[in-house]
């Protein structure tokens, strides 16, 4: 694609990694087949090709964002299926990433939407905030119509994405030193989360006890904060960049092999530190290491020898979007299942995005109710009787339209090697 950038903005870093990205695509349209609101909408300009046009003119001329080209924006959910089909290695995720920065600069949102934003930024990164929220969100949850009758449509969203049954509390999986048990094969961190440690505390527990278990002493460091994808997707760059300065300063003193990390979101986005921090001259050379050494929990186990087991449960794999696009796991986490004797199935459609995509489902609810209706009836043809995934956003999202149990999938291997059985499958028979 050609690019008009002047010599003066080529200059900035910023700007002349978007014109280096701007420059690879050849405009070749393989991108819009797999885009999921291109998918839905059947516009060009809700298409991964049409977005990057809008993103050109709008960085090129260096001027605020306006009310069209944030529309087609805000409706991308990142879930980066593009990046996945592009030919050409477009890395659509910067770019998308620093025209995200620039509407936040330029453009001023509507006070309601600005405040609601501003809210998800401040108590979904902070556990204690997160949990009095929630709790006050439960309290509203029988008046949600109320809301959607006055069009506070999002705040509906918000409601409906509450949890229904409490949560349990979860002692492991809080800051400390977690020892391994036996010959001890590695020292690991632990990215202790943020919305995840609250809403699915189990799905911490259960990576500490297979890894302890495995020979693995498991390091949550208690210093770390929220991995920033929450701030960075919104375009929130300095509390983004903050985050990430203090996690790369936390895990980089750890003295760790490893840095695990059970929701695939923040995965993707901890994985990016090395970019997001290259021009930083105190944190970017520790920035690289980290990202070098951050694991999904799944990359990490399929890196292993495990031991024989055998569970005969029919589970459907969801791979989230993070998961197959965002890092490229491909088919390691059906393959551990699979190894750990459970029949699994993939969903038709797979590649398409549920629709939870970080604060997606609030800001963009009608969009993400689309996609999630979509998913819930490719996962029916499956008939499964557990839905394994990688990322507590899409639990969280599927959970409001299935009665059929979804659980992490470190939740459903440490139960076969070992652990106790998922309170969420304590209704099926089999198993300990």
């Amino acid at each position: 694609m050609q690019t008009n950038f002047t010599a003066a903005q080529l200059k900035d870093p910023h700007t002349a990694e978007a014109n280096k990205i701007l420059r690879t695509c050849v405009h070749c349209g393989f991108c819009t087949a797999t885009c999921p609101t291109y998918v839905l909408l059947g516009d060009e300009l809700d298409s991964p090709r049409g977005r990057i046009y809008l993103i050109k003119n709008m960085l090129e001329k260096n001027e605020p964002a306006t009310t069209e080209t944030v529309k087609h924006i805000d409706r991308c959910l990142s879930c980066l299926s593009c990046m996945t089909t592009c030919p050409s290695g477009v890395n659509y995720m910067h770019l998308i990433d620093q025209a995200r920065v620039h509407v936040e600069k330029t453009y001023r949102r509507p006070v309601l939407e600005t405040m609601l934003r501003a809210m998800l930024g401040y108590a979904m990164p902070r556990p204690h905030v997160f949990r009095l929220t929630l709790s006050l969100a439960k309290l509203a949850r029988p008046f949600s119509k109320v809301f959607s009758r006055l069009g506070l449509k999002r705040v509906e969203a918000m409601l409906a994405l509450v949890p229904k049954t409490p949560t349990l509390t979860e002692n492991l999986g809080a800051p400390g030193t977690y020892p391994a048990e036996g010959a001890q094969r590695g020292r690991v961190a632990l990215l202790m989360g943020c919305v995840q440690s609250v809403i699915e505390p189990s799905i911490n527990a259960a990576t500490i006890r297979l890894l302890t278990r495995l020979g693995y002493e498991v390091v949550v460091t208690g210093g770390e904060t929220c991995c920033g994808s929450l701030t960075h997707h919104m375009g929130k760059e300095a509390d983004a960049i903050w985050r990430a300065r203090r996690n790369v300063h936390h895990w980089a003193n750890a003295r760790v092999d490893a840095v695990i990390v059970t929701a695939s979101g923040c995965g993707t986005t901890i994985k990016d530190y090395g970019f997001m921090l290259r021009l930083d001259p105190v944190y970017a050379a520790r920035a690289a290491v980290v990202s070098a050494k951050a694991k999904d929990i799944v990359e990490f186990l399929s890196g292993i020898e495990l031991p024989a087991a055998s569970q005969a449960l029919r589970v459907t794999y969801h791979s989230a979007c993070s998961m197959q696009h965002g890092q490229q796991m491909g088919s390691k986490a059906q393959t551990l299942l699979r190894n750990a004797g459970f029949t699994v199935q993939d969903i038709p459609e797979g590649h398409l995005c549920c629709g939870s995509a970080g604060t997606y489902n609030i800001m963009q609810p009608e969009i993400a109710t689309q996609l999630r209706d979509r998913k819930i009836k490719n996962i029916k043809t499956t008939n499964p009787q557990v839905i394994a995934t990688g990322n507590i956003g899409c639990i969280t999202q599927l959970a409001t339209g299935l009665e059929t149990p979804i659980l992490h999938t470190i939740e459903l291997l440490d139960w076969v090697y070992g652990g106790p059985k998922p309170d969420k499958l304590k209704h099926l028979n089999g198993g300990a």
